[in-house]
């Protein structure tokens, strides 16, 4: 009788927990479930009516985003309808995933049951893991891409099995179809790896077939890139100029937050036990580095979020040693998640009324929440501006946008209201081209005075925008006529990327 050989583990190769599905998957369901309950609350956000507008034309690329994102919307708008939650059911479904993507990193490092739950839990209930979970943003998908990334970086180094990288490099060319900041992942652990170790990694050839696979998936997207003059590298240091000087005030502190404020000491924890452990200390390194090459960039804050999770995952056991054996300790963990569950949930969430929500603490410190309100009134306001226009001049009108928001919520309601063809010179709408020539009226939105002036022979503000929670509150409205040149002519002027 034969005998089927046995596998051993080998002395490189940690002991892996098993993974406690049923609870996990328990939570994921959950977290899923509510956000798909929420969905329709407070409205768009303003992405959301720009993903949906760009969706509109698929391509390789846009200039200020990659087109993972906007496919999405396409695709959720053919199956779900063109309404605010058959956006929203990707990323409910995706925050579910990442909710074990996160358990599975805190198993690869070595935690059990309790603190895979414990990292679930953490996860559905974190405040930017909501607020992706709650929009379409690109946000959303770039959590799960870099955690998926990260947890096969963690297979590949703990087990020693290289075979991982491959799998690293599908997950990393898939993300530079939503962001390319997967590039910065991987060069923080790259360079860990030089400065720490493993160096034997280096060696494998597995590695280097996975930045390979990595490359050609990504092809098309860098020869977009390449063939436009690197757009994101031009809106990168326009971002710089716009938002570079708040965006490094505002980093630290929302690094504090991000997942969740109570659990610091658990990200804290978890960084101390990436730093501890020789095969992924590189991790520990990279965290450190990311966040010097953001701050130096002036990018914003949550560049760096997939790697706050990873914190948080790898300090979810520690965290649980310590309390082990205490009873008063147990419970100051249980209340510390439970604590930043509610503040995260009221903070991210739509909790606040819509009417009620303008002037509040989340507000302020919540722009996907206020940006996600007043858009059906915006575009009523507009349309009653366009109905007052005598009927000569709405033959010839045309809708100029001054931002990408602006422009999608008018798309989005121009066949309920009878719009006119919305153009804007911001961003990717800019490549979209001027209107024709034909237009001589155009009812502009949200551009002041000194944008306008001298550019048409006449231009008259007749209305101010009202309703909203955000920055469109108290915008004008103005009707200008006859450009003093072709739109051709004219169109470059008005170009601005932010």
């Amino acid at each position: 009788m034969t005998r089927t050989p046995q596998i051993t583990r080998t002395d490189r190769e940690p002991s892996i927990p098993r993974f406690a599905l049923r609870p996990v998957g328990a939570i994921a369901l959950a977290a899923t479930a509510v956000l798909l309950s929420v969905s329709p609350w407070y409205g768009y956000h303003r992405d959301e009516l720009y993903f949906r507008l760009l969706g509109q034309r698929p391509r390789l690329g846009y200039f200020d985003t990659p087109p993972l994102t906007p496919l999405v919307a396409r695709i959720s708008t053919a199956l779900f309808g063109d309404t605010v939650t058959a956006l929203r059911v990707v990323p409910a479904v995706v925050t579910g995933v990442l909710v074990v993507l996160v358990a599975c990193v805190a198993r690869e490092l070595g935690g059990g049951r309790a603190a895979q739950i414990m990292a679930a839990a953490g996860i559905a209930t974190g405040l930017f893991p909501l607020v992706a979970g709650h929009a379409l943003l690109t946000l959303t998908l770039d959590l799960p891409l870099w955690t998926a990334t990260i947890l096969f970086i963690l297979r590949a180094l703990r087990r020693g099995d290289g075979r991982w990288w491959l799998a690293v490099g599908a997950a990393a060319g898939v993300a530079a179809y939503n962001r390319q900041l997967i590039v910065l992942l991987l060069a923080g652990v790259g360079a860990g790896i030089l400065l720490a170790g493993p160096r034997t990694a280096l060696r494998d050839p597995r590695l280097w077939l996975g930045a390979l696979l990595a490359l050609a998936i990504a092809a098309p997207n860098v020869v977009y890139q390449v063939t436009h003059d690197w757009p994101q590298a031009q809106m990168a240091a326009a971002l710089k100029v716009d938002e570079g000087d708040n965006n490094r005030i505002t980093f630290v502190p929302l690094q504090l937050v991000l997942v969740s404020w109570p659990l610091v000491p658990v990200m804290a924890a978890g960084w101390i036990r990436l730093w501890r452990d020789r095969a992924v200390r590189s991790l520990a390194i990279a965290y450190p580095l990311c966040c010097a090459v953001v701050l130096y960039a002036g990018g914003r804050p949550d560049y760096v979020a997939g790697l706050l999770l990873l914190l948080f995952a790898a300090g979810c056991a520690p965290t649980l040693e310590w309390a082990a054996g205490r009873p008063r300790r147990r419970v100051l963990v249980t209340a510390a998640v439970a604590l930043g569950a509610v503040s995260n949930v009221v903070f991210a969430l739509p909790v606040i009324p819509a009417e009620s929500l303008r002037g509040t603490p989340v507000a302020l410190a919540n722009e996907v929440a206020r940006e996600s309100v007043g858009w059906p009134g915006f575009a009523s306001q507009v349309a009653a501006v366009v109905r007052a226009l005598p009927a000569d001049d709405r033959a010839r009108a045309v809708l100029l946008a001054a931002n990408y928001g602006e422009a999608g919520a008018l798309d989005r309601w121009a066949g309920e209201y009878g719009l006119p063809t919305v153009h804007s010179p911001h961003n990717e709408l800019y490549w979209w081209g001027p209107p024709p020539e034909t237009a001589r009226v155009a009812v502009v939105v949200g551009a002041p005075s000194s944008y306008l002036t001298g550019r048409f022979a006449r231009c008259d503000q007749v209305a101010s925008v009202d309703g909203m929670a955000g920055e469109e509150q108290g915008v004008p409205v103005t009707v200008c006529r006859d450009p003093v040149t072709t739109w051709g002519a004219l169109w470059p002027e008005l170009r601005h990327y932010s």
